[in-house]
């Protein structure tokens, strides 16, 4: 018996994004990592080495993301989690028995190589699996199994940081991340490949029967799966015309030139907004109001919570409001939780030890946590479905290759940063949090419930500066229409059956 189709999607969102998890959870682990005494008694780290255990993953991320997109065309969707989930598999062995700082500094660089790969290609899968009612949903499974890594990451962390002092401190939680990767590598064989892909590859009869399986509960016949199959055919048949050959033809026409600006520019603003200086280097950045580090990742384990909350929330509500306002409105609240934890650091200073201003603080970042899913989600969704199925490995890649860039330039900067300007350097989020939501109300268009092969004609023709414009007039909505015809032949076929018997 099939499973409903919304439900095997959502599934297949969910398995697939085990590498989302691994992100999330190494990102929290790096925090209890550098902090704690065992760690820094056997390695001795300088604060430029201390960086590099942040910066060296993101690094290697970047390399994998790159290699991601040539791979994802070449084997499919489906080899390339399998390799990402390997290679990170191999990083994280390195972290595990390290016995010198070498094997920490190529073990994180390694396993940076096998999230890059897993990041850029899990919201691409997710996208093209997805139905266009529900596909913010299931590409937010990644941002969601982040945060699900993150919760994970913290709270294990916090528990080997206060229930060991010795290596296991830091050698269980680098340890623990390889089996959702084994996991995943070994697994997803048994799941579909990308019906987009496997056109591409001219497998049509099997990508019919993938799009069946998981939009019409295995129905080939369904009126929506025939016109979205014959839809994405044209669509291939179009563009393999164009096919982005290397990365410059990428730049070449407007529509394209727009969507690579706005996928680089959103997974840039999403690191600007400060969220990996305070993954990374909480327990530095909270010292500077004088909270001790036991207390920070303690807070921060409830923080990864609350995240996860929202990140739920942004999954069931993204395709209903719509992706402009909630980054819009995101971005303004990140830029006045900092506007306040700023005046709080700056006001009462560790020396002063006030309680209160230590709350008022601890708030302030709970509450950006809780924002930040605004944009954390909408910078996987949106650069995973703006793209056409020729060029949407490369675009996907470089916007996942800028996350990383700037997800390196913020760690190492930010140790440098707040020991050298203390609470000025919050003041670089504020304002990028501000310029973050003007540069969005102005030209995102709305991407909720477009079919991803209707991207194109939005991005060609409605204007460069969107503000208060409506864009919707520039979607047409091709596949219902054609869905709708292909029902009404089977509706008239099924009538002469009809009168014949008759």
């Amino acid at each position: 018996m099939a499973l409903p189709s919304k439900f095997y999607q959502i599934l297949v969102g969910v398995f697939a994004a085990l590498g989302s998890f691994l992100y999330g959870y190494d990102l929290t682990i790096v925090a209890e990592v550098v902090a704690s005494q065992s760690f820094n008694s056997k390695f001795n780290p300088s604060v430029t080495e201390i960086g590099l255990v942040a910066s060296l993953l993101t690094a290697g991320a970047f390399i994998g993301a790159a290699l991601a997109a040539t791979i994802s065309d070449l084997l499919g969707r489906r080899a390339t989690i399998g390799v990402g989930g390997i290679v990170f598999c191999l990083g994280g062995a390195l972290q595990t028995g390290a016995e010198n700082y070498s094997y920490i500094i190529g073990g994180r660089f390694i396993g940076g190589c096998g999230i890059g790969i897993l990041t850029m290609i899990i919201p691409l899968y997710q996208a093209e699996l997805a139905h266009p009612d529900i596909r913010g949903l299931v590409t937010g499974l990644q941002q969601f199994m982040l945060g699900v890594g993150g919760v994970c990451g913290a709270w294990i962390s916090y528990g080997t940081y206060i229930g060991f002092h010795d290596d296991r401190q830091w050698r269980i939680p680098f340890g623990l991340q390889i089996v959702p990767a084994a996991f995943l590598s070994g697994l997803i064989v048994f799941f579909p490949e990308s019906p987009r892909w496997l056109i591409k590859k001219g497998k049509v009869e099997q990508a019919l029967q993938t799009l069946a399986r998981l939009h019409s509960a295995g129905n080939t016949e369904d009126a929506w799966v025939l016109a979205e199959h014959q839809q994405i055919q044209e669509s291939v048949a179009l563009e393999a015309e164009l096919e982005a050959k290397s990365y410059t033809e990428l730049f070449r026409t407007r529509a394209n030139f727009r969507r690579i600006a706005i996928a680089c520019a959103i997974q840039a603003a999403t690191q600007m907004t400060g969220i990996s200086a305070i993954q990374y280097y909480s327990v530095s950045i909270f010292e500077q109001i004088g909270i001790t580090g036991e207390e920070t990742l303690r807070y921060q384990a409830i923080n990864s919570v609350i995240g996860l909350i929202s990140e739920v929330l942004i999954m069931l509500f993204v395709d209903k409001i719509g992706r402009r306002t909630i980054i819009i409105t995101g971005s303004l609240l990140m830029s006045l939780t900092y506007v306040i934890s700023t005046i709080l650091m700056a006001k009462f200073p560790a020396s002063e030890n006030n309680v209160g201003a230590h709350w008022g603080f601890i708030v302030m970042t709970w509450l950006f946590n809780f924002c930040f899913s605004t944009m954390g989600s909408l910078s996987w969704i949106i650069p995973a479905e703006i793209f056409d199925t020729q060029t949407r490995a490369k675009g996907v890649a470089l916007a996942t290759m800028a996350s990383f860039a700037f997800n390196t330039m913020i760690g190492q900067v930010t140790p440098l940063g707040m020991a050298n300007i203390g609470w000025r350097f919050y003041i670089v989020f504020v304002v990028s949090n501000i310029t973050n939501a003007a540069f969005f109300w102005s030209f995102l268009p709305e991407t909720g419930k477009v079919p991803l092969e209707e991207m194109k004609r939005l991005f060609t023709e409605s204007p460069l500066f969107i503000g208060s414009s409506d864009t919707s007039k520039y979607v047409s909505h091709e596949t219902s229409q054609l869905a709708w015809q292909i029902n009404e032949k089977h509706q008239d076929v099924d009538e002469a059956k009809k009168e014949q018997v008759e």
